[in-house]
């Protein structure tokens, strides 16, 4: 602790403690405090970039194709397409891209720019996942 950090002496030798737990503990760790807690350590997510363009936009962005992306079904490989989820969002947790491949359909982007949706189906379906586009 450096010393412009005042902690209480209980505070302290918890940091110290949790200082020495493996990065797989500290994973452990973590996943028992949310569940303790009843939390999740997901960054609030940023609003979509569309959500602020022109309305004069929007008829262009539906005439390419872009906009809403939604997986259907999680295909054979589960473990490839909650990467590929991550990758997509890199917000979304384990927890959270798993769930996405168990309670279908799940709506993976809204409103995003045609080149975004397009990349992101496209990485689905290369994992495995049936997706469609609106």
């Amino acid at each position: 602790m450096t010393d412009e950090t005042k902690v209480s002496k209980k505070v302290e030798d918890l940091v110290e403690e949790v200082a020495k737990l493996s990065v797989l503990e500290l994973s452990e760790l973590v996943n028992a405090l949310q569940d303790k807690l009843g939390v999740t350590a997901m960054a609030p997510m940023a609003a979509p970039a569309a959500a602020g363009a022109p309305a004069g936009d929007a008829p262009a962005e539906e005439a390419a194709g872009g906009g809403t992306v939604i997986m259907t079904a999680s295909g054979d490989n589960k473990i490839s397409v909650i990467k590929a989820l991550r990758e997509i969002n890199q917000n979304w947790g384990l927890k959270e891209a798993k769930d996405m491949t168990d309670n279908l359909p799940a709506e993976i982007l809204k409103d995003a720019k045609p080149e975004d949706a397009k990349a992101a189906a496209e990485k689905l379906k290369a994992a495995g996942a049936t997706v469609e586009m609106k």
